[in-house]
């Protein structure tokens, strides 16, 4: 019996980081008053998995080993967020000019999502630009909220013009809760993976789709690692409760009116990733919620196992075409990476 030709693989939630992000990592942690802040930095820098973090020669071995072809890299939670901005805006620019000279030094294996401070909105604007048009990124990766706020929030405004003009999907990628909502988080391990991270990712889309953040903006393309971060299972609900309170003028204050059903902007607006989330009814669930042409495989390395994933995505119950769009022709297309 003949073998199934293999796929392009391509890969679309990759962390890596620099030195000296971590060390400023280290040092924000050792200093802070923010229990969030701490125990970010503890994660990050004792996680015995972050040690793949900077190191390109690992990371081509592990991508040889289990057959991916590209890593989609973009800098790790919880990212320049936590820093003031001035400090947060230097090491967005420096981590991207050290991520596009691996991406020149390995152009067909690595590709690229730019860091941005949105602490200052005007600058992280300009990043975006430079990083699009100069460093040939492929889009921006935000670690969701920055100091509790999100990008619904007019302030952003600025960043999302510019994600739209240079056509760069944003990546929003879960950190801690903020501290505002860390406190029931904070025990039995629950605050990252476990819930925490979808809970808030989660909250951070909501809040853009119920904040007319997509009439504002409508070809602003937003991605979601970990199937969705549990949108894709809301959808039902998403529309019925809004028509509920809509029709029957039980509107809560701060609700506007949209342009469409909300459903229809996770639809339109919003890609997933299965990062970390290796499971064929997940899978299956997200192919007839939001369609294969809205998914894309990642791994989330170097806090998942590469193997896992691979061998999964690769086994997966789904049609061949489904398959081939989720390896790689949906990366190659929202992404603009070449197959």
């Amino acid at each position: 019996m003949d073998e199934e030709p293999k796929m392009h693989m391509i890969a679309t939630e990759e962390a890596f980081a620099t030195p000296e992000y971590l060390e400023a990592l280290r040092n924000l942690g050792s200093t802070s008053t923010s229990d969030v802040v701490r125990y970010a930095a503890y994660f990050l820098t004792k996680d015995p998995a972050a040690t793949g973090l900077c190191d390109v020669e690992t990371r081509l071995a592990s991508m040889d080993a289990n057959g991916v072809d590209m890593h989609l890299m973009s800098l790790t939670s919880p990212g320049v967020q936590l820093f003031d901005a001035d400090l947060g805006t230097h090491l967005a620019q420096q981590t991207n000019d050290r991520l596009a000279e691996l991406i020149r030094q390995y152009p067909t294996r690595l590709a690229g999502l730019a860091a941005i401070a949105p602490q200052d909105p005007t600058r992280a604007a300009d990043e975006i630009t430079r990083a699009m048009t100069e460093l040939g990124m492929h889009g921006i990766i935000i670690n969701s909220h920055t100091n509790g706020e999100y990008l619904d929030e007019r302030k952003f405004d600025p960043i999302l013009e510019a994600a739209q003009r240079n056509k760069a999907p944003v990546y929003i990628h879960p950190t801690f809760p903020s501290d505002d909502m860390f406190k029931p988080y904070s025990v039995y391990g629950v605050s990252g993976a476990i819930w925490g991270f979808a809970a808030e990712t989660g909250l951070h889309a909501v809040r853009m789709v119920f904040g007319g953040v997509f009439d504002r903006f409508p070809d602003l393309q937003i991605v979601l690692g970990h199937m969705g971060e549990s949108l894709p299972y809301w959808l039902f609900r998403f529309d019925n409760i809004y028509d509920m309170m809509m029709s029957q003028g039980q509107v809560p204050a701060g609700m506007i009116k949209l342009e469409r059903k909300p459903s229809e902007y996770v639809k339109s607006n919003i890609h997933i990733t299965t990062s970390g989330m290796f499971s064929d009814d997940v899978l299956k669930f997200a192919i007839d919620a939001v369609g294969a042409e809205r998914i894309m495989f990642a791994i989330d390395y170097p806090f998942e196992s590469s193997k896992a994933g691979s061998d999964w995505i690769r086994a997966a119950p789904i049609a061949a075409e489904q398959k081939e769009m989720i390896l790689s022709t949906n990366a190659q297309r929202l992404f603009k990476i070449k197959p």
